[in-house]
């Protein structure tokens, strides 16, 4: 075997990826959720073992390709690019009423229950964000979103004599795979093709972070550190099961994801163990907060 795709969704992810890097194989990396929870585990394992982690996220997929010949040392800042989302033109005051079909419903990506939901309140952004910072060696002061609909500009890398290279494509995550799968070649894919003629236009505006919580929720465990980013990982993957289940609002997800990250002291010298006391008691403590309707 000569590479690991690792694809599980959420924190079931990290176990088999540390597994695969201890034994010495290359990693395909698909499972964001890996890095968000073990990144310093993982990261420290994949220098030692001396593999290679290849991102396979659009996102991370985008940056890593346009940092191809370029040092490192040179980034500015990194700026991932988020679609906003069904709810990106819905008042936030709407939010309580909002169902499981209508979250759902992705404008832009195919995706499974979990990620969309994710997309839908922009934890999927912010669990990027800290997918990044551990990919790249990007401080989070030099991580930024941007709101970006047609999907068209996958991520961008502004560099310090203020040059910016982007990478982009259809909306189609065979794309990311691909690469990924064949890195460092390229191969020849029967995709559809961006027509520039019909493109009409390419928008970008900043995220709105008292609407969508979830990103500065995210935002804030990675300024936490240690293992801040398991429990706002943990408490996000209870809250959306439960607003699957219809046991939760909609509006109610960021609120149960702040509950456990303020009750919560990080670690920041840990185990696997650790983590996975950490994520059970996490889990544990987010079944059990109050919500309402208006939360």
């Amino acid at each position: 075997m000569d590479i690991v795709l690792s694809s599980l969704v959420g924190f079931a992810g990290l176990s088999p990826t540390l597994r695969a890097v201890e034994a010495g194989k290359d990693v395909a990396l698909a499972n964001k959720e890996t890095l968000v929870v073990g990144g310093e585990l993982i990261m420290a394992l994949v220098r030692r073992r001396g593999v290679r982690l290849l991102p396979v996220d659009s996102e991370h997929s985008a940056i890593f390709q346009c940092l191809q010949g370029e040092d490192s040392r040179t980034i500015e800042r990194l700026v991932l690019t988020a679609s906003g989302g069904p709810f990106l033109h819905v008042a936030r005051e709407k939010f309580p009423s909002l169902t499981v079909a209508e979250a759902l419903k992705h404008p832009t990506w195919r995706m499974g229950d979990k990620v969309t939901i994710d997309s839908a309140t922009l934890m999927n952004k912010g669990l990027e964000v800290i997918e990044a910072y551990w990919l790249f060696g990007v401080p989070p002061e030099k991580i930024e979103v941007v709101i970006h609909p047609q999907s068209v500009i996958h991520s961008m890398v502004e560099f310090v004599d203020g040059s910016i290279k982007a990478q982009l494509g259809i909306p189609d995550m065979k794309l990311p795979i691909l690469y990924a799968l064949a890195y460092p070649d390229r191969l020849p894919f029967s995709a559809r093709r961006i027509d520039f003629g019909t493109l009409r236009e390419m928008t970008f505006h900043p995220p709105d972070l008292e609407k969508f919580e979830c990103l500065g929720l995210a935002f804030r465990a990675l300024r936490m550190g240690g293992t801040a980013p398991a429990v706002l990982n943990a408490a996000n993957e209870v809250a959306v099961q439960m607003f699957l289940d219809g046991e939760l609002p909609f509006s109610a997800i960021p609120s149960v994801i702040r509950d456990a990250l303020d009750a919560h002291t990080p670690l920041h010298a840990f185990t696997l163990a650790d983590l996975e006391r950490v994520d059970a008691e996490t889990r544990l403590r987010a079944r059990r907060i109050p919500v309402t309707a208006s939360s």
